[in-house]
């Protein structure tokens, strides 16, 4: 069966939760990507190397993959619908894993969201999958007309394999949509995942308690992650003292516009009910960029709200001034010290602190 050709360890990197990647890397390496998060560095640029290890990792797995085909079908590029279909949707007792289908699917030219988006879902497969026979075969002869005759001998450890511009393409398509997926996935999973870790470090190296958003026992330098109720949300609540908070909103956004910052700063209330108690809310907006000549910062400061850029080598010691603009009653050892003691700061406190506690607050099994 074809599913037996697809090699077992490249299907553990298919899909994986947050948490089974904080196992994978390490917490150390978390911790320092967190750290240089909080000194300014750009988590695409920290995190782009994991990326395309991983993306290298499947690329080779799945022509592996083709390549065992080639050698255990006849004519296998011209009937890999055809195999790929009957047992991905003909073969109703076959119980095949989700990483699996998604496995299959890459043949198919497909992710799991151009299923609904360009087949119309799974109940059309056979009439996209002869449109996809229709337009490959055009699109071979326009390659060939343009490029010439390919004809590939690969050589894998003992065995051989050949290849033309058919069978090639129809491995590249394949190869995209793995790609295309890939990217997707860790864009949506390292954004969630350091979005939880950077406010809870940076909250907690304010000296603020992380508990639980329904524990009102506490209402003095305390934080919760991911409220939200039917009027708000926030990704972050820090109550400084009785009667007054903030709420954080962050987001990994280059060159960010003001209109995404104003989205951000009219999301929330100016007041909390909690406890039985009212307090007064302002909004500090976390943003790893602002496009230049942004005026998002003084209108931010103009509703009351602030906007801090992420981008900036000392933005920890800057929300800290702008929390004790807020409330005078705040001190933090960072208030008297200059931008560049803070990072010696931050290198000595940022290992004290657990993240995997924040682990809890983030769906990161459905990512």
């Amino acid at each position: 069966m074809f599913r037996d050709l697809i090699p077992k360890s490249s299907l553990n990197l298919v899909k994986y939760s947050g948490g089974q990647l904080i196992e994978r890397l390490g917490a150390d390496i978390i911790a320092n990507v967190v750290l240089s998060i909080l000194k300014g560095s750009n988590i695409r640029s920290l995190t782009e190397g994991l990326t395309q290890r991983r993306i290298l990792l499947m690329n080779a797995s799945l022509f592996i993959t083709y390549l065992k085909g080639l050698r255990s079908y006849e004519d296998f590029t011209n009937q890999l619908n055809g195999i790929i279909s009957a047992e991905l949707v003909d073969n109703k007792k076959l119980k095949l894993t989700p990483n699996e289908k998604q496995y299959m699917y890459w043949f198919l030219g497909l992710t799991l969201k151009s299923i609904d988006n360009v087949a119309r879902g799974k109940d059309n497969i056979s009439e996209y999958l002869s449109e996809l026979d229709s337009n490959l075969k055009i699109i071979s002869k326009d390659i060939e007309k343009l490029y010439g005759p390919l004809e590939m001998q690969i050589q894998q450890n003992n065995s051989k394999a050949s290849m033309n511009w058919p069978s090639l393409l129809r491995c590249m398509l394949a190869i995209g949509s793995q790609t295309l997926t890939i990217r997707g996935s860790e864009k949506s999973m390292y954004g969630k995942l350091f979005e939880k870790f950077v406010l809870g470090s940076v909250l907690t190296l304010l000296g603020a308690e992380y508990i639980d958003k329904d524990d009102a026992s506490k209402d003095r330098m305390v934080f919760w992650l991911s409220w939200r109720d039917d009027r708000r949300e926030s990704d972050a609540t820090l109550l400084i003292r009785p009667g007054y908070g903030i709420s954080f909103d962050i987001g990994f956004i280059g060159k960010g516009n003001p209109e995404i910052v104003m989205d951000k700063l009219t999301r929330f209330e100016s007041h909390m009910e909690r406890g039985g108690r009212r307090n007064i809310m302002s909004t500090i907006v976390l943003i790893d960029t602002l496009a230049d000549g942004s005026r998002a910062s003084e209108i931010a400061y103009g509703m009351g709200g602030h906007v801090v850029q992420m981008s900036g080598t000392y933005w920890v010691h800057e929300l800290v001034k702008i929390i004790k603009e807020e409330q005078p009653y705040f001190e933090h050892p960072l208030l008297n010290m200059t931008p560049q003691e803070s990072l010696a700061w931050l290198d000595n406190e940022m290992p004290k602190i657990d993240l995997e506690k924040f682990l809890s607050v983030a769906e990161f099994d459905k990512l």
